[in-house]
Parts: structure tokens; sequence; C-alpha cells
């Protein structure tokens, strides 16, 4: 089972006011007993209505019987209480529940039930059919005279008299301001003559007023009386349901009654919280004997719980309206439907039909707004959705409709303002969707403006929008589908007249076509009969036709294969050019091209005259005439405008036609009695003007203004139309890109004549004036040997190029954007050939000195010249090898006979042993050594050396060793470009410059450095005092400070002590070609081999290395912390045991932020842990000059 949920839920739907209610019960057996009030037994029941009471027996009645009691009653199966009196009420107020069994029925006028539950079984029924008493006061429900026409309440009786001029109803509708409350009796229908003055009654009223829920598998009708062929219908009457939920499988139906002609509905009102869909609602009008296909009128379906309207006639054929008069604006309805055949009209003048959300017009039904013979008002329709299928929307005057989404499935919307000028243009405002699909149709005989800011699409085939003036405005997307229609005027003479009048003739452009307004609004003062306005894609598949077409401020126009827009033969009936009749000969109307003359019979009419502006032009085709004006006219081409000056369109594809071409004939002109008297001329072909920044026209598609051909007997053809293209924004130069791509058909060729008729002149194309480099009506670019340096469009314009400075070697080349100065450029044939002379290298080589004979001197001059300079240099060459030959001898002599005479340069250097216990301190280079950063030494010895040298000098030794260290600039250079283009190459590229430099730097030291800055004696003179090194990887640089020998033994010894602790960095950066680790060399062993076991010590730097692999410099913090561990779990505990401890930490920070990690190694007591403050900044001072960070272990 499922249910329904309203949206306006109920507490309590009803309360149980319980009134003093006279009951008459009257029973008949033998004769008639009459009861003031009556009891369960008076009814031939057991039990009391105050507890239960069960009726078992049949009641007929002859007039009231209304009953209140706190208890239940249940009717059992086939138990009946009727009362036929017409207006008969039966009422059971009761507070307990109502139960009426199989095939139980109640049968009066008026049957009223309050309860807290209510349950029909199958087949039970309350019956008021044709009980109804009389209709309200002053309604005029019933209808008039003897014509058998169908009563009236929720819709209108019909009535079976035709006219081509009136529309006749038989009785009218009453009760609209009760709709969610009806309590009215439906009418009677009319007779067919005096003896039967009366048809069908109406129908009776039903209410049902229940707490909690009524389950309905039973029926509850309060339809019209059946007429017959002797009268009319009798209308349907009212059904009231109270209740919190209704569910079943039951019927409600207040529909007319059969007649000869049909009674309207009734009115029927439900205010349920819950309702199940499967409960069968109707009040369908009456079927009419008389007039089969003008059932009555449908009545009306009110759900007050939702405030929702439904209006359906159960796919009953009918002619007959259902008004709806004045709808309520607070609060406004929700929904309003008209389905199954259904037609309603709103007759009030200046009404607004407005609702929250849905108008659905469905399965055949139809709205009519206003009177056909008043067509002066104004009708608004505002709602969330306008839905349509296969049904009609009329509107006899202007129609404003403001909807978010407009979607119709075979159906139409009519606007006719009839001929009344005052009628105000019609306005489809939709704001998100309007999809027109089989054969769905908007159209008006006035004005017509579609707003939106979503999507418009026709669909497909017969899906049209047409009026008299149509603007589509705002929309994102138009689409205009295969074999759908945009038009605008209409297809008859005078809506064509009524457009083109004021345009045909004058030859002033008008403004709102070359600079339109922005606003995009549809009135009379405007030019055009249909524009696209403010769209961003126009696609069109089908067909866009009218007199005066105008696309402005849209983006993209694609006419597609099958598409087509065009203002053929819409164009004037007469008009400037107009092609003359005389004695037969029609000659053909002119535009851009002067018409053809006409011949017939030896006499010649003169084609019409040429007329317009090649380069703006902005005028319509004109027509021809004929002998009179019962012969009627030729039109000529229309008019069809795209973009303008200020909008220009972004880019038109046409794959299919544009055209605006003049009319043809074919049918030669006839006298009364049948005989030939001539031929018409043809019409001239209009305008295509676009403004736009790119064009393309595909293969088999066309663009045309053809002049029409004139028709047989010697009508001349009409001439050409025009098409000019305003190009904006053509880039020229390097930046040129072609403004279109042409590979259909462009024709403006003039009409054909007949039969000696000539042939119209040809149209005019043009383009707007190319800038310099190019030429022609879409500013392509001048040939390849001549430029053009003026603005115009002439191929003549395009000058040849000078040949006479043109090398024969050379040919001239092609320039993107043209040639736009007298100095072509050109290219040599060969690549053997060198600009700008096309000359051989050792042709420019001659040249360069002035030709040949000035070369050949000068080669010569340089001959001798080079021979002299030899001939020198042979004579010095022989010469210095004597001497250096008898310098070596003399050297050898020397040294054979001075064999003991050294300089202090040559003397031996200390053993390994000797320089580990002259070593004083180890001071590393800071950075990273690349070649943003090289490596530098910082100023200020430190505390360990400085009494071994003079600040002053070791300061400029400083210098002078940084400056040695930087790299030069192209090296950088060289290691940048091969990371872009050769990276493996890159590296090996920094780690030979590091090696280099390293070099560089032990050469400097070792031999070029004075040793000035140190205090030995000795030192100095032996070159011995300082060493440069470096670890294997080259990321760590170093100079090794030694003892002289000439110091004192006290100050040896202070020196020697300051060693520790002691700070080893790590070689590498953390990276994965260069990873941290320890290295170790000879000297550093022996140092700690003095005070560690040289195998312990080697386990150390081996363990450490293989734990510092797994370091990365981008996550320091988190991979140290294991190395840190080991340190504290491996290394310490055993250089402990020697009286030896280290600890990791980072030192010499640079300015860029770049630091080295390393080792801090503490002999004896002296640990890290109690080193004074003094000691550490003292050491920071020159170790790590910025700060010292140590990475404790606990």
């Amino acid at each position: 089972m499922i249910l329904l949920f309203r949206n306006m839920g109920y507490l309590c739907l009803c309360t149980l006011s319980v009134l003093a209610f006279i009951c008459v019960l009257c029973r008949s057996e033998a004769d008639k007993w009459l009861y003031e009030s009556a009891s369960c037994e008076d009814l031939k029941g057991v039990g009391s209505f105050n507890t239960t009471c069960f009726l078992r027996s049949d009641v007929r009645l002859n007039s009231d019987l209304s009953i209140y009691g706190t208890g239940n009653l249940e009717i059992l199966p086939h138990v009946s209480i009727v009362c036929p009196v017409e207006g008969c009420l039966i009422s059971f107020n009761l507070t307990g529940n109502v139960k009426m069994c199989q095939y139980a029925s109640i049968i009066a006028g008026s049957v009223i039930f309050s309860a807290t539950n209510f349950t029909m079984e199958n087949n039970s029924a309350i019956n008021t059919t044709a009980l109804g008493g009389p209709p309200p006061s002053q309604t005029s429900g019933t209808p008039v005279g003897y014509d058998g026409a169908g009563g009236g309440h929720g819709g209108r009786g019909a009535s079976c008299l035709k006219s081509n001029h009136t529309k006749f109803w038989g009785g009218d509708v009453y009760t609209w301001s009760t709709l969610s409350e009806p309590w009215s009796y439906g009418s009677k229908g009319g007779g067919k003559s005096s003896e039967s003055k009366f048809g069908g009654n109406g129908g009776g009223r039903v209410k049902l007023e229940v707490i909690d829920m009524i389950n309905m598998n039973g029926s509850i009708v309060a339809e019209g009386g059946d007429g017959g062929i002797k009268g009319g219908g009798g209308s349907g009457g009212s059904i009231i349901i109270h209740a919190l939920k209704l569910k079943g499988f039951g019927t409600i139906s207040a529909a007319g009654g059969r007649g000869w002609g049909g009674g309207g509905g009734g009115r029927i009102s439900f205010h349920c919280y819950s309702i199940q869909e499967d409960i069968k609602v109707t009040a369908h009008g009456g079927f009419s004997i008389g007039c089969p296909g003008n059932a009555g009128a449908a009545g009306t379906y009110f759900d007050a719980t939702l405030l929702s309207l439904r209006v359906g006639n159960d796919n009953v054929t009918t002619e007959t309206e259902t008004p709806l008069l004045v709808f309520p604006t607070s609060p406004l309805w929700s929904n309003v439907y008209v389905e199954s055949n259904a037609k309603v009209l709103v007759p009030l003048l200046w009404t607004r039909v407005q609702v929250r959300g849905q108008i659905s017009l469905l399965r055949g039904g139809s709205i009519v707004f206003g009177l056909s013979d008043y067509p002066i008002s104004e009708f608004e329709l505002v709602a969330e959705e306008l839905l349509m299928s296969d049904s009609i929307i009329k509107v006899c005057g202007a129609f404003r409709v403001a909807v978010k989404m407009l979607l119709m499935w075979n159906s139409k919307i009519e606007i006719d303002g009839g001929e009344n000028t005052i009628v105000t243009t019609s306005i489809l405002e939709v704001r998100n969707l309007v999809v027109l699909r089989e054969h769905s149709s908007i159209s008006s005989s006035t004005n017509l403006g579609v707003y939106g800011q979503g999507l418009l699409k026709l669909t497909g085939y017969g899906d049209t929008i047409k009026g008299q003036r149509l603007s589509l405005s705002l929309f994102y997307n138009v689409i205009v589908g295969p074999g759908s229609i945009l038009q605008a005027p209409l297809d008859d003479d005078s809506s064509r007249s009524m457009v083109t009048r004021t345009r045909c003739e004058s030859q002033t452009c008008p403004t709102d076509l070359i600079t339109p307004p922005d606003d995009c609004h549809v009135n009379n003062t405007l030019s055009f009969s249909l524009q696209i306005c403010r769209v961003e894609d126009l696609l069109v598949n089908g067909l866009i036709k009218g007199s005066v077409i105008h696309i402005h401020r849209a983006r993209t126009v694609i006419v597609d294969t099958n598409g087509r827009i065009t203002a053929s033969e819409f164009g004037c009936r007469k008009g400037i050019g107009k092609g003359n009749y005389s004695n037969g000969a029609g000659g053909g109307a002119g535009h851009g091209g002067r018409g053809g003359s006409g011949f017939f019979n030896g006499r010649l009419s003169e084609g019409g005259d040429m007329y317009g502006n090649a380069d703006l032009p902005c005028e319509l085709g004109s027509g021809t005439e004929g002998p009179n004006e019962s012969y009627g006219h030729l039109a000529g081409g229309g008019m069809i405008v795209m973009g303008s000056i200020q909008w220009p369109l972004l880019w038109l594809s046409i794959h299919g036609s544009l055209s605006a071409d003049g009319q043809s004939s074919n049918i030669a002109t006839r006298n009364s009695n049948g005989s030939l008297i001539g031929g018409f001329g043809g019409g001239s072909g209009g305008t295509i003007l676009i403004f736009l920044q790119s064009l393309t026209l595909s293969e088999n598609a066309t663009l045309s203004v053809v002049g029409g051909k004139g028709s047989p007997l010697g009508g001349g053809g009409g001439g050409g139309g025009r098409v000019h293209f305003h190009w904006s924004n053509i880039n020229v130069g390097g930046e040129y890109v072609p403004v279109a791509n042409i590979s259909g058909t462009l024709n403006s060729s003039g009409g054909a004549g007949d039969d000696g008729g000539h042939h119209g002149e040809d149209g005019t194309v043009t383009g707007k004036e190319c800038p310099k480099g190019l030429y022609g009506t879409f500013c392509i670019e001048c040939p390849v040997g001549t430029y053009k340096d003026v603005v115009g469009s002439n191929a003549s314009l395009c000058t040849a190029c000078s040949l006479e400075l043109l090398s024969y070697r050379a040919d001239f080349i092609y320039v993107r954007g043209g040639v736009s100065q007298p100095s072509c450029p050109y290219k040599c044939i060969s690549d053997k050939y060198r600009m700008p002379n096309c000359f051989t290298p050792l042709e420019e080589l001659i040249y360069m000195f002035g030709g040949p004979w000035l070369f050949s001197l000068l080669l010569s001059c340089i001959l001798v010249l080079l021979a002299l300079l030899l001939s020198s240099l042979r004579i010095k060459l022989v010469g210095s090898d004597c001497i250096c030959h008898s310098l070596n001898s003399i050297e050898q002599r020397s040294h054979h006979h001075l064999p003991h005479l050294l300089s202090l340069s040559e003397v031996r250097g200390t053993s390994r042993v000797e320089e580990t216990q002259s070593h004083v301190y180890r001071m590393y280079f800071m950075g990273p050594n690349t070649f943003r950063e090289p490596w530098h030494l910082p100023y200020s010895p430190p505390n360990a050396i400085i009494e071994i040298v003079y600040e002053d000098a070791f300061n400029r030794f400083i210098d002078e060793i940084n400056s040695v260290a930087a790299y030069d600039w192209w090296e950088g250079s060289v290691h940048s470009i091969l990371s872009v283009f050769a990276y493996p190459c890159s590296w090996s590229w920094k780690q030979w410059r590091r090696r280099k430099k390293i070099h560089r730097l032990q050469d400097y030291v070792k031999s070029e450095y004075d040793h000035s800055c140190l205090r030995s004696c000795r030192s100095r003179a032996l070159y011995k005092g300082m060493k440069v090194g470096a670890t294997p990887d080259l990321m760590v640089g170093y100079i090794d400070f030694f003892l002289g020998g000439d110091e004192k033994r006290v100050d040896i010894v202070r020196i020697i002590e300051k060693r520790f602790p002691m700070c080893i960095i790590f070689g590498g950066d953390g990276s994965y070609m260069a990873p941290y680790n320890l290295y170790s060399d000879t000297l550093l062993t022996n140092l700690l081999g003095q005070h560690v076991p040289t195998t312990v010590w080697n386990r150390l730097v081996d363990g450490l290395s293989a734990q510092l692999r797994t370091v990365r410099h981008g996550s320091i913090r988190s991979s140290l912390v294991p190395v840190i561990n080991w340190m504290n779990s491996h290394a310490n505990p055993q250089l402990e045991f020697h009286g030896v401890r280290i600890e990791l930490g980072w030192f010499q920070a640079t300015a860029s932020g770049y630091y080295q990690l390393g080792i801090l190694v503490v002999i004896g007591d002296y640990s890290f842990h109690n080193m004074s403050q003094s000691v550490l900044l003292e050491r920071s001072t020159h170790e790590y000059p910025r700060y010292l960070f140590v990475l404790f272990s606990d």
C-alpha cells in the first residue's frame, strides 16, 4: 500500500461539536409512523448509539434523519438506508467508529457522517445521485430554454447548439468561492419541450468528518441524473472529506449526468493529510447524446491540504469549458492540474494565475485565457514550472509568463492579439529551461518575447516558435533542432508588410541594427522582425526565417549541415529598386546590381535601379509588380544582420545555408480569358551584414543573396543583393590569423531571365578595409613577392616587389601577415650561400676587402710578410736552442761541484709520527662547497692556534684563501645548463670542479702562500706549518696547523693540551649521492690512537658510518635518533673504558642556514656534561660562529 503524505499536516481535522438535532424518523410498513427521535431499535438495529449499534434490516425514509451518540455504528451486509426524496438529509454524528459492510448502502439527497474512524467495505455505497435539492439562489446552474442543455455546477453543462460566431453552453458554474468547502446541490438539466421542462436532476451532497482514518473500498457518488434524449443531464453535486488518513481502492465521483446535453461535473474537496493514490476520484462531465463530441465540462477536485486544484474530464471529449475565476493570493495555491481532455476558461480580464509549484496541462487538457471577441486584456501566469503534454493554451490578448521551467510535449501555446494595436507584447520569461518536443509550438499574432537565462531547445520536426515580431534573449544556449522553426513575421502578406513597411522606402541604416540597445526589448519601433539577443551560443539544425533577422551580442553561431537561416522572399514587395511591368514585360528588381530588363512581344521594360552602400549595406531587397494588384507581387530578399560594431560575433560557422534571395516566378501572367499576357520579373536579393572576428564556410555550405528568376514569357531576372563582412580585431604581422576559411559557395549573382528577359546584374560581396599586408574581402596575405603599404581591400594594392636588389641566388619568401614595406624579405636558394648577398664564404671574404682585385693584392702582401716573419723566427729558435744547451751544461756542473747546497724548500719533511706529535688543530671550511655557496673560513683565529699565529696576518690569509676557494661564474652556469639538459653529467661536472678546487687550495698553501701568519720561523721558512686536506667525497675541507719545532717547551705542552675536546665533522650532505660518513684519516687515527686502541677506533668509524647512511637531510631530527641510540649503546661503552666519550652535534651554520654534522670527542674526565660554559662558548666562537646544538642521547 502506497501512501501520499501531504505537506500540511493535521493534528486533528475536525472536532466533535455536537449540536442539538431534532430528528424525525419515519418508518412505513403499512402506514407512516412519526418519531421525534430515533434509537438503534427504531432503525431495526441491535444495541445503542451510545455503545455499539448493529443495523440488520433495510430502512426506508421519506424525510430527514439525524442521529447522534457516543458509541459505534455498524451497518451489516446488504442493509440499505434509503430516503428517495430530493434533498433528503441523513446525518450520523457519533463519537466512535462507523463501519459499512459489504453491499451496505445509504441513498439520500444529503449524507453526513461524523466519527473517529470510518470504514466502507467492498461494494458498499453512499449514493446521492440525482437526489439533489435546489441549488443556491441567484445561480444559473439550470439552463434556460428547451435546448436539452446540461446543468452546470463545477463545470458548465453542454449545449448541442452550434454556430460559427457564437459559442453556447448549458447551465453555468457557481460556488467558486467555496471551492475548499463545497456544499451545494447540482443543478437540473434543461428540457426539450414545455411538457418536459427539465432533464436529469442534480447530484446530492456528501460530507465525511472523520478524526482519524477512512478506509474506503466502496463508493461515494454524487453524480447528476440521466436526462435521456428528452433533456439534458444534471450536474454533479458536492463531496467533502475530512480525515487524517484516506486509503483504500474505492471510487469517489461527482460526475455530470448523461443527457441530450451532458451535465457539468460537480465539486470535490479533500482535507486529508495522507491519501492513497489507488482511490479513483472523478468529476468529469456527462456524455452528450445529441453531440457526442461535446460532453459536459469537468468539475473541480480541490486538495485543501496541498492547496492543489485538479480539473480532469477522464478523457471524455468536450468543447465546453470549466471557468476558473479569481485565484487567491494569500495563501497561494501549490499546483493546478488540467488533464484528460478537460477545458478550462479564465474569463476575467486582467487575471493573474499564480501558484507556488506546477501548472500542468496533460493528456488533452487546455486553458483558454480571455474571450475571443475581446482580445484586449493581459493575462499573467506565474509558477515554478509550466508542464504541457498533448495540451493547448489559448490566449485572447497579451500573455505574460514567469516560470523557471517550460516543458512542452506535442503541445501549443497560441496567442491571439486580434487586430487591436493596443495589445501589448507577450512575454515568456523562463529562467532555467525551455524545451519543445514532438510538434510543440508557441505562436503569437503580435509581438512575442521569450527571455531566459539557461537553455532554449527546439528538439525536432514540427517544434516552432512564431510571432509577428519575435525576440529571444538572455539565454546561455539556443538550439534549433532538425525540422524545427523560428519565424517572424507570420506567413500571411499583411504580417510581412507590417514589418517591412518602414524599411522599404528608406536607404538610411537603422541605428538599432548597427548599434543596437542593450536591453533586447521588442516593440513596433524597432527594425527587426526576429531578434536573437545576448545569447552565448546559437546552434541551428533547423530553420530560422524572417524579414529582418538580427543576431547580436552572441558569442558563436553555428549553422549545421541541415540548418538554414534565411530571409529569402521576405523582403519588400515594391521598394526602392522595384521592377517595372509594362505591356506584358516584367523587369527584374534591382539592389546590389541592376535588375534585368523584361521583354515580351517586342516590348522592353527596364529593370529596377541599383541602390545602397556596398561597404555598409542595410536595405531590404525590392520586389516586382504585375499588371494590377490582383496579380500580387514578387518579394525581394530580406536582411540578415549578425553582430554589431560594438559586439561582433566571435565565430560564425556555416555548414548549411545563409540566404536572403529574391523571389522567383515560374508562372506567366494570364488574362481573364486565360490567355498569356507576359511575365513577372524576379525579386532582387537582400542584404547579409555580418560583424565578426572569424568565419568558416565549409564545403557544400552556401551563403547567397541571389536575385530571383524571371517568370516565363520574358521576365527579367532580379539583381543580386549585397554581402558585407565587417571584420573585427584583425591581427597583423607575426600574430596574423586568417579570419575566414572558405570552402563553400558565396553567391551574389543576378537572377536568370526567361524567353528574352535579361539576366539581372550581380550583387556585391565586400569586406572591411584590410590593414597593411592584407587584401581582399577576407583580408588574406598579399602573394609572395608583393607588398602592400596602404589600408584597403583591392587586390591591385598589392604591389610587386623590386627585383633590382634581388640576387639571382635568392627568392622572395612567405611572411606571416603579409609584407607591409617595399623591402620584401627573401632567402637564398641554398644553405651554402649566406645572407644578405647570397655569397659563399670565400666570396664574402673577397668582397669584404673590396673585390677580387683588392683582395688579391692584399693577399699577396700578407704572404710576403708571413714569409719574412717565419724567417726571423727560425733564426731565433735555432739560437735559443744553443743557449739552453749551454745553460744546462753549466747547471749540471754546478750541482756536481756543490752537492750539499740545497734550498730550504728541498729539505725533506718529517715523518708521520712527528707530524702527529706536532699537530695542533684542524680548522674546517664552512659551507657545502657548491657553486652558489663555496667553501670559506671564518675570520679571527680559533683559541687553539691563537698562540702560534699572528692575528692580523691570519685574517689576511683568510681573505686570500676564501678568494681561492670561490668558483668562477661560468662554472656555475655550465652546471645549471647541464642540470636541465644532461642531469647525470652535472654531478660529474661538479665533482670535477671540486677536485680541481681542492688541488688549487693545496697548491696555494703549499707553494704560493708565504706562511707569514705563523709565528714559527722554521714553519715560515719550510712552508710546513699548514696543510690543506678534504674528505674523499670532497664535501668537507680543512686546514691542519702544525708546530714548527722551534717553540718553547712550555708553550708546546700548553698548545697540545688544547687539542681536546676535538670536533670531527662528517663527510657527505645526507643525499643519495653523498650520504653522511665519518672520515678518519691517518692523522686523526694516530691522534686518537694515543688514547684508544686503533682497532677500537676503526670499528667505531665503520659502525658510525654505517648508521649515518640512513640519515637524510630532509628528516634530520627523526633519522638521527637511531644514531644517538647506537652511540649510547655500542660506541660510548667501549670508548669510556679508555677514558674517551663522543657526542653528536651540528656545527658551523652559515647565513643560508647550511650546517655540518659531526661528533665531539672528549678525553678523560673532561666530559661534555661537565664542560664549563666558558669553554663551550670559547670553542663555539670559531667552530660554530652562530649557534651550537648538541643532541644528547638521554
